[in-house]
């Protein structure tokens, strides 16, 4: 199994509704993926967040189904929303347990 979990940072104009909206679009992706044994998305409430607002958290069956998440059309339309709505940045963690 692999754990596929990402943490994003957005800019100052990006709005808490901006970010429930991606959350609800990670959590939407579930029903379009293969080789998914579980989906979490939320948002970061930790006082040490260093900023990084919303967390998607991926368990992959394997590998192969990880390396399929990155071109899916609906993870590429999900990340061009969350470009839109003002990613500064995010990290990124692939962990096979």
């Amino acid at each position: 199994m692999i754990d596929h979990i990402v943490l994003v940072k957005f800019g100052e104009t990006t709005t808490t509704s901006q970010l429930e909206e991606v959350v609800d679009r990670f959590k939407a992706l579930r029903s379009h993926l293969s080789g998914v044994l579980d989906l979490q998305a939320g948002i970061n409430f930790s006082e040490k967040n260093q900023g990084y607002q919303v967390v998607l958290c991926v368990r992959f069956e394997d590998r192969t189904a990880l390396a399929a998440y990155g071109p899916n059309p609906h993870h590429q339309e999900v990340a061009a929303f969350i470009r839109e709505v003002g990613r500064v940045d995010s990290i990124v963690v692939d962990v096979e347990i």
